[in-house]
């Protein structure tokens, strides 16, 4: 039986996330103003990529996972060694130091300008699309009026929802922001009887000690890409 994060993209638009699919043959995409992550079936056949060429059009979209290899004239970039981390339904644990939650609120729409220049000042230019906001809930941190941490909640396959966006500005690292984020977004997933899981570069030593405080523990290595449909343009 295969597990839902196997291919949390596919579990996710085809369970709860299924209002927001797109759907052409074996393929499903978010739309590209919330989401630009597409399920493929492995294997895929020369159908589905031009069911994937047709639905997407000349651009660029991201995978997270085993990367099902395109046909030629495709091109695959970025490839990188990431982690699937996951929760077991225990209560999420504090690191040491007993930290409040006091200050941390909940994002909304009106939060919408300042999220995309702090993704995208902060997380190496990634981009915060329009519509993100509706795939769950978005917590942050604020200082002096200026949001600097966030987090929220991406993916949701059935029984699961990822953490997404987990992101401090570097001069208020080490205060424990991240861990308050954490915090919150693990009470209400747990409370809802689900599972959290999130994904994460092999070399973020930083983020790998912080969740593994947290109860988080490795389900498998995953590849993250960038596969380029021919004629598009390279997102960055």
């Amino acid at each position: 039986m295969v597990h839902p994060l196997d291919d949390p993209v596919r579990s996710a638009l085809s369970g709860p996330h299924a209002h927001l699919a797109q759907e052409r043959g074996r393929i499903l995409r978010y739309p590209p103003d919330v989401l630009r992550f597409i399920a493929i079936p492995d294997p895929a056949t020369p159908t589905d990529w031009a069911d994937v060429a047709a639905l997407v059009g000349p651009d660029q979209f991201p995978v997270a996972g085993v990367v099902v290899l395109p046909p030629a004239g495709w091109q695959v970039t970025g490839v990188g060694p990431g982690l699937q981390l996951v929760t077991d339904g225990d209560h999420p644990r504090l690191p040491p130091g007993g930290l409040s939650d006091d200050d941390v609120v909940r994002l909304g729409p009106a939060d919408l300008p300042e999220i995309v220049a702090f993704v995208a000042r902060h997380r190496n230019g990634r981009v915060f699309l329009p519509r993100t906001l509706e795939l769950g809930v978005y917590f942050g941190i604020r200082r002096e009026g200026a949001l600097v941490a966030m987090a929220g909640e991406r993916l949701r396959p059935v029984g699961w929802t990822e953490i997404s966006a987990v992101c401090t500005d570097p001069d208020h690292r080490r205060q424990g922001l991240a861990a308050r984020l954490l915090r919150v977004l693990l009470s209400g997933i747990h409370g809802r009887g689900e599972n959290a899981f999130l994904h994460v570069a092999e070399d973020n030593v930083a983020a790998l000690g912080l969740y593994e405080q947290f109860g988080f523990r490795l389900r498998r290595p995953i590849t993250m890409a960038a596969v380029h449909i021919p004629g598009g343009r390279d997102l960055g």
